[in-house]
């Protein structure tokens, strides 16, 4: 089974032509894209990104500089790229799409003299990134971080605790969003980097997950940063958190997208080799009306997420409608496009280590991460009463 790009209005010929590229890396690469290791994910991080760099993939989600000027990435490319990794491994597509999540406040908002070192060097897979919002008591709701960055001289001083961090362990530097007390809420948080060696910083890795990814927590205690470190200034760091997921939500969208096409291959090959009541389970009519069920889920998902893309990318300015709008609704339907792939494999289905079994366990946190369903529905309500 392969993976290909669908033909839909929002490409132009540089998307197909990405399109191109990826098969041909991911039938080069199939070794490393068939690892699924459970812990201890430094040596497999730094396999992959080092595959993803040489390829040029890891330029689209690292833009580069010319001064102080950014191009911001192409969202349409990101998203192609994140679909055709998830179809192969959800582990690829974590490393990928990483290194732009823990870079982009930086790129975003910060002086070039840091900045063009520190992503040339992620760029080329020497440094891992990771982002840390999440908190004990702050998931969806940033604006309540209580980790605080206080002014001391020339350094901020960092206290608090943050939790869930995808490459947590494995990553060199952390954008940390903590309270700098400018005002209340959102408008009182601030955006740092964080070296991962810096004194006081605790990391605890590989927390066990459903979907094995490298995880874990940070503890900062009077952690000492230069004060050069801060992002954009006191007081931006809700907003530059606000400017990644706008890049960055539709392609959750598009990982679910690839997900369920591979969902779909699998199942699509298994009913039609299965023989159930003398014939083939693909002449079933209750299979034929899940199978028809399953193809317009993804395929309507797959048209939302690229719209949202080519928003961002063609018309500009703010698109957290359309961007909630395509994770809520791709996200949630291959969810279902899954499960029916799971129901329709029966016992093999959920045997452990089968294509839909994995699928089933790597889907499932996308409806919580960068924004739960309920967080989504909201955006989207607000944008369209205001």
């Amino acid at each position: 089974m392969s993976w290909g790009l669908q033909n839909l209005p929002f490409f132009d010929s540089q998307h197909f032509t990405l399109a191109e590229k990826l098969q041909r890396w991911i039938e080069a690469n199939r070794d490393i894209l068939g690892q699924h290791p459970e812990s201890n994910f430094g040596p497999y991080a730094k396999e992959m990104l080092g595959s993803l760099s040489a390829a040029g993939f890891l330029d689209y989600v690292l833009p580069k500089a010319s001064g102080a000027d950014v191009a911001p990435p192409d969202v349409r490319s990101i998203c192609i790229i994140r679909e055709a990794l998830t179809y192969e491994s959800f582990l690829a597509d974590n490393m990928f799409v990483m290194q732009g999540l823990g870079t982009a406040p930086l790129w975003q908002h910060h002086d070039h003299a840091m900045r063009d070192a520190v992503i040339e060097a992620t760029r080329q897979g020497k440094r891992i990134a990771a982002i840390a919002l999440t908190e004990p008591d702050a998931g969806s709701d940033l604006a309540s971080a209580q980790t605080t960055a206080d002014l001391d001289g020339d350094s901020y001083v960092l206290n608090g605790e943050k939790c869930w961090i995808t490459n947590a362990g494995i990553a060199d530097q952390y954008i940390v969003v903590a309270r700098t007390g400018e005002a209340p809420g959102a408008r009182g948080l601030s955006a740092f980097m964080v070296d991962a060696d810096t004194p006081g910083l605790t990391i605890t890795p590989d927390v066990p997950m459903i979907a094995p990814h490298p995880l874990g927590s940070l503890k900062f205690e009077n952690c000492r940063i230069p004060a050069n470190n801060i992002l954009g200034g006191a007081g931006t760091g809700f907003k530059a958190a606000m400017a990644t997921f706008d890049v960055f939500r539709p392609s959750v969208g598009a990982a679910a997208v690839g997900a369920a096409r591979r969902a779909m291959d699998e199942t699509i090959a298994r009913v039609k080799s299965r023989r159930m009541f003398g014939k083939t389970m693909s002449e079933m009519d209750t299979v034929q009306a899940k199978i028809a069920d399953m193809t317009v889920e993804t395929e309507a998902a797959a048209l939302m997420v690229y719209r949202a893309a080519w928003a961002s990318d063609v018309l500009g300015g703010r698109v957290s409608r359309e961007s909630a709008m395509a994770k809520l609704m791709a996200t949630e339907a291959a969810g279902r496009v899954i499960d029916s792939a799971v129901q329709l494999f029966g016992g093999l289905g959920v045997a452990r280590g089968s294509v839909v079994e994995q699928l089933y366990r790597d889907i499932r946190p996308t409806r919580i991460y960068e924004g739960a369903s309920e967080v989504q529905k909201v955006v989207i309500a607000r944008a369209t009463l205001r």
